[in-house]
C-alpha cells in the first residue's frame, strides 16, 4: 500500500459526494472520483486538481458488475490499493411514491443502485480496503431510513419518496450485518445522514449546503482505530436504527 491515503467516493462528481471528495483531498489523501457520466467525472476531477488535491477519475457504474469489477483493477493499478471506501451513489426513483400506486419497478430500479450497488462496490473493494492500515467504510444513508425515527409520534418525516425511504432502510440494515462479520479486522463501516441537503436528488430543496451534508461523510471516514463501527450518525451524533 502507499504511505498516502487512498480513498474511493462514488457519485463523487457533484453534489454531497464532489464535496466528500473534495473535503478527504484537502487532508492530503489520493481520491479516486467514482462516476458514471465522463464529460462530469472528468470536470469533477480537473476542478479537484486545480484546487491543489490529487483526484483521479474512476469510471464507475454501480448497478454494473463489469463496470465495479474494471474500477477495482484500475485502483489497483493507479493507487496500488484503498483505505477508504465511500459509498455515496443514490437516486431517489422520481415522485410521487406512494406505497398503494408505487410501480415495483421503481423499487427494484432505486434498491438496485442503494442497496445492491453499495453490496456491490464494497465486497469488490474489500480485499484491497484489507491490506490497509486503518480501512474504512462509509456508507451515505439518511434519517429517513430510520425505523425509530418513522414510528415515533410526533416525527413528520415528511413527503419522502416510499421506495428511496425504504432502501435507506435496508442499506441501514445491510451495513449492520456488515460491522457483524467484519469485527476484530480492523474495517470500521458506519452509515452517515448528511440532512436535508439540497442537491439534484431533492431538487435542491435542501436547507443544508452540500459542503456540510459531507461533513459527517468526513468524520466518519477519519475516525480513530478505536472509534465506531455498525453505528448510525450525522452532525450531532448517533441516530436511532
Amino acid at each position: 500500500m502507499s504511505e498516502q491515503t487512498i480513498a474511493l467516493v462514488t457519485g463523487a462528481n457533484k453534489g454531497i459526494g464532489y464535496e466528500i471528495a473534495a473535503g478527504l483531498g484537502a487532508l492530503g489523501w489520493r481520491i479516486g472520483v467514482g462516476a458514471r457520466d465522463r464529460q462530469r467525472r472528468d470536470t469533477a476531477v480537473e476542478k479537484l486538481c486545480a484546487s491543489g488535491i490529487d483526484a483521479f477519475g474512476v469510471p464507475l457504474d454501480v448497478t454494473d458488475d463489469a463496470s465495479v469489477a474494471a474500477a477495482a483493477a484500475l485502483i489497483a493499478d493507479r493507487a496500488g490499493g484503498l483505505d477508504v471506501l465511500v459509498n455515496n451513489a443514490a437516486i431517489t426513483g422520481g415522485s410521487p411514491q406512494i406505497p398503494t400506486s408505487l410501480d415495483p419497478a421503481t423499487v427494484r430500479n432505486v434498491v438496485d443502485t442503494n442497496v445492491i450497488g453499495v453490496i456491490r462496490v464494497t465486497n469488490a473493494m474489500l480485499p484491497m480496503l484489507r491490506g490497509s492500515a486503518s480501512p474504512r467504510i462509509v456508507n451515505m444513508s439518511s434519517s429517513v431510513g430510520s425505523l425509530s425515527l418513522q414510528t415515533t409520534p410526533g416525527i413528520d418525516m415528511g413527503p419522502v419518496p416510499t421506495a428511496y425511504l425504504a432502501s435507506k432502510t435496508f442499506l441501514n440494515a445491510i451495513t449492520i450485518q456488515y460491522a457483524r462479520e467484519l469485527s476484530g479486522t480492523g474495517i470500521l463501516i458506519n452509515c452517515g445522514c448528511p440532512g436535508f441537503t439540497a442537491t439534484d436528488l431533492n431538487g435542491f430543496r435542501g436547507v443544508r449546503t452540500p459542503r456540510q451534508g459531507a461533513a459527517i461523510a468526513i468524520r466518519l471516514a477519519t475516525l480513530p482505530d478505536d472509534g465506531p463501527t455498525g453505528e448510525f450518525h450525522d452532525d450531532a451524533g448517533a441516530v436511532p436504527w
